[in-house]
Parts: structure tokens; sequence; C-alpha cells
């Protein structure tokens, strides 16, 4: 079965296609909030890399978050979009899933953080298991601070990974038995959301286009913004 990969929780939007035998193509860039101008054309882009046509898609993965609230909005709407215009079924995956996903090969514990804006991060623990990882927390939001003192408590060593890690470094840095997963794998990878997603369809782990939840774990910046502007 071919499958479409559609990513758009962060900064960075990314598509990919592939199935059994792997990733056929991919695409991804960071383009600030400017998702749904990028991934049309990056859908265009690896149909003709990989050389098949749109209607050979037989299912439509999606990154249903959490993160930034317009891009998995732009990158769900995208997929439901290209799901009921073939009649395809849909895959969703969580996007710290992707991220442990990406250094799945360690033997640390693995937190998986993504910038959440508000000095916030969107966050959940993983643990290393045969073919991938296994969430051992719900995911959750709070602050640098708030993951910093789960990880002193917990005394693991611990692998962080996304863009959340990075942003907010300076705090993790401070702390001992942590290390941070390179840059190039801070933002979840649509060629992860394929490989993740082909798993399920062998299993039929299918929904339809209107049974997709999407993950916020809060309301939209803009939401907080009018929520907390002074009183006239």
């Amino acid at each position: 079965m071919l499958i479409l990969g559609i990513e758009s929780a962060t900064q960075q939007v990314g598509c990919a296609l592939g199935g059994h035998e792997g990733t056929l193509a991919s695409a991804h860039s960071a383009r600030g909030r400017r998702h749904a101008e990028a991934i049309a054309p990056q859908i265009q882009f690896i149909i003709r890399q990989a050389r098949v046509e749109l209607r050979d898609v037989g299912c439509v993965a999606v990154d249903v978050g959490p993160g930034l609230y317009t891009g998995l909005r732009v990158g769900i709407s995208s997929a439901m979009a290209v799901a009921y215009a073939l009649g395809a079924p849909m895959i969703g995956v969580s996007s710290l899933d992707l991220l442990a996903f990406a250094v799945r090969h360690t033997q640390r514990v693995i937190v998986a953080a993504i910038d959440a804006r508000r000095s916030e991060l969107f966050y959940a623990f993983y643990r290393q298991v045969p073919g991938g990882v296994q969430r051992v927390s719900p995911a959750q939001v709070g602050t640098p601070d708030d993951l910093a003192s789960e990880l002193l408590a917990a005394g693991d060593d611990v692998l962080l990974v996304g863009d959340g890690a990075h942003r907010y470094r300076e705090v993790f840095d401070r702390l001992q038995k942590i290390d941070i997963a390179e840059q190039d794998l801070a933002h979840p990878s649509a060629s992860s959301l394929v490989q993740l997603a082909h798993a399920r369809a062998l299993r039929e782990e299918f929904v339809k286009p209107w049974e997709l939840r999407p993950i916020y774990l809060r309301g939209p910046d803009a939401d907080s913004n009018w929520n907390t502007r002074p009183a006239p």
C-alpha cells in the first residue's frame, strides 16, 4: 500500500510517500507559519519524484499533534481533503511519537519535547522496545522547569529530542545525565510518519476522515491572547 504522509506540527512542514519498500520520496521546508503554501507543492513534488500518480495512494497519514495550532489545522485539513478525494482511509500519528521514533536506537529514556510557545512545552516519555519505541507517560503541556523537575526526580539517563529541547537548552544543560539530540532531529519527520503509518496499516488500524481527532492539549494562541487582554 502506498502511503502519503503529511506533517505540519511545528515550524517545519513535510510530506513523504512510501510503503513496504520504505520511503520513496520526501520533502521538508521551514517557512515560518506558511504551511498552507507549502503542502500542495510538496505533494506534487514527491509524486513526481516517486514516479507515481496521486490516485495510487491507498492511505493518507497525518501528524495529529500536539503542536502549533495553525500548523496542525492546515496539515490535518489538507490530509482530510486528499483522503476524501481519493476515498482513502487515514491514520493519525502523534508528533511526539514521531520525534521519539527517530532516536529509537538509544538505550536511554527518550523524552520528546516540542516548543508550545507561551514559555511551555508539549512532552512525553518513551522507552525503546523491539522495532521502535513505547510511550510510558501521557502527552502533557508544562513549563521547561516542570520537565526539568521531572527529569531530576527520575534520575534516569535521558535523551531529549525536539525543538523544545533546543529552545530551552539552558534549562536542561545544567542537569546531569541529560543529552540533547542533534538539531537535525528537532522536528517530526514525514518519513518517520510513513514508516509508523505503514506498521499500523498492516494491522488495519485505519480511521475514516471524519473520525480523525487532533491532539491540541490546549486552546489556540489567539484565544489565549484575547483572554489575557486587559479590561477596557
